[in-house]
């Protein structure tokens, strides 16, 4: 049964993901068109379940299907879509889970922008980032094993952030647009 426990930002997670990173890069080889940090632990000082969130970009989530193996080699429990049609999603440590990755194509634009809208967005809105780690820390206290009721909890703030993250993003990227123009 997975526990949840969701802790104080640990500096030391930037340099778990980059670790990571280059190992997945190096299964991956040339089917990776880029590699994100997403999720909780890639937002300073916010509180977060201790899970590195990976979201390799590849040419077609397909080529993924073919690494399998090698994922498994390196720990990773191959899930397939797991509930979200384009997506691989791997998960490495069992219950007490120390990665997981979502794999997109690269032309998958919406998903691979909403991941890195809300990273954004929590990166550049420190008080939003503040709330929602407090809301998690209250959460995982209420729902230490039950991580339906701990996500349940957590719906309506994450689809309000995630609205106001893609609303963000849009406004910077038509304000940087005007720019260039």
């Amino acid at each position: 049964m997975q526990h949840i426990r969701v802790v104080p930002y640990d500096p030391a997670w930037p340099g778990l993901y980059e670790a990571e990173a280059q190992a997945v890069a190096g299964v991956l080889g040339q089917r990776l068109t880029a590699i994100h940090h997403i999720g909780s632990t890639a937002v300073p000082e916010l509180a977060a379940k201790p899970v590195i969130d990976i979201m390799p970009v590849v040419r077609a989530v397909t080529e993924a299907d073919e690494c399998r193996a090698d994922f498994e080699a390196l720990g990773y429990e191959y899930l397939g879509e797991f509930g979200i049609p384009g997506r691989r999603y791997l998960r490495k440590g069992g219950d007490e889970r120390t990665h997981q990755m979502h794999i997109f194509a690269a032309d998958d634009v919406h998903a691979i922008a909403r991941h890195l809208a809300v990273r954004d967005y929590l990166r550049a809105h420190p008080a939003r980032a503040a709330a929602y780690g407090a809301l998690k820390l209250e959460l995982a206290a209420r729902f230490p094993y039950d991580i339906d009721g701990y996500c349940d909890g957590k719906d309506a703030f994450v689809g309000a952030l995630e609205r106001d993250a893609l609303e963000w993003r849009a406004a910077c990227d038509l304000k940087n647009g005007s720019k260039k123009a």
